[in-house]
Parts: structure tokens; C-alpha cells; sequence
């Protein structure tokens, strides 16, 4: 923005940002992990269509092909970890009035080729092609 400010939307990120830090600094264990599981599954579910049958799908697809990515929430994202530094998250299209949610990829991500390559993908449909094309992503960037 031209005068530096952050939008209401902005704001509230930040502002649910810090309240999942300060959540998940509470968090110790085994429990953590099962309860920042929770914490994804719920803004999930919280999600309306067709955001919801694509975080679903993202979901999915990164529990089957990378179980060892831990579920979390990023900025109220559902996403995804590896020690605890977010791999791979799913952007919501209502978020942030968005004619599309977004597959996005964290510099922790191993998706390097040669001096530039993409981190972020649309996603519009739940479709065999789709999925296809989130697996191969996925199980690249997990490494």
C-alpha cells in the first residue's frame, strides 16, 4: 500500500498470527502436535465452499503422500511443518475476497530449479489432475 498501513484484512491475520503463536508456545509434547492437528482440521471446516472441499483435498493429500509435514494453522491457514517451519500451506480465496485459494510453498520447501521457480499455485477445483499435480508438488517439497 502506498501510505504503509496494513488493510482490516491484513490486521486480522496479524492479529490471529499472534494469537497462534502464543497458543501453540503454550503447547509441550505429544499433545501439541495432536492439538495443533485439531486446530487445522477446525479452519478447515470453518472454511465455506469451495474453499473448504480444497483445503480438504490439500489435506489430504499431504497427510497421504507427506505424513511426516506436521498439520497446523499459519496465519489461519491450514499448513503444514517440518520442525516446526512451514512447508506448505493452503491460502483461502474467502480470506481475502480472491477469485482463487492458493497452494503456497515456504523458502523451506525443496522445490528449487535452477534460478527460478514457482511457489504458489491456483487452485479452483478439486479434480484426479489437480490431486496428481498437489502429490507431485508436495512430495517434492518434503523433500
Amino acid at each position: 500500500m502506498a501510505d504503509d498501513t496494513l488493510s482490516d484484512v491484513e490486521r486480522t491475520a496479524v492479529k490471529q498470527r499472534a494469537a497462534e503463536l502464543k497458543k501453540q508456545a503454550s503447547r509441550k509434547g505429544g499433545t501439541k502436535k495432536e492439538r495443533e492437528l485439531q486446530d487445522a482440521l477446525e479452519a478447515i471446516d470453518g472454511l465455506p465452499e469451495p474453499d473448504k472441499s480444497i483445503a480438504q483435498m490439500v489435506h489430504e493429500v499431504v497427510t497421504e503422500v507427506a505424513p511426516q509435514l506436521d498439520p497446523k494453522t499459519w496465519y489461519g491457514f491450514p499448513s503444514y511443518a517440518k520442525d516446526g517451519k512451514v512447508v506448505v500451506f493452503f491460502q483461502q480465496a474467502s480470506k481475502f475476497d480472491s477469485r482463487y485459494g492458493t497452494l503456497g510453498f515456504q523458502d523451506i520447501a525443496a522445490l528449487d530449479d535452477g534460478d527460478m521457480w514457482p511457489t504458489s499455485y491456483a487452485l479452483i477445483a478439486d479434480t484426479p489432475a489437480v490431486r496428481e499435480r498437489v502429490a507431485e508438488l508436495v512430495r517434492r517439497a518434503a523433500g
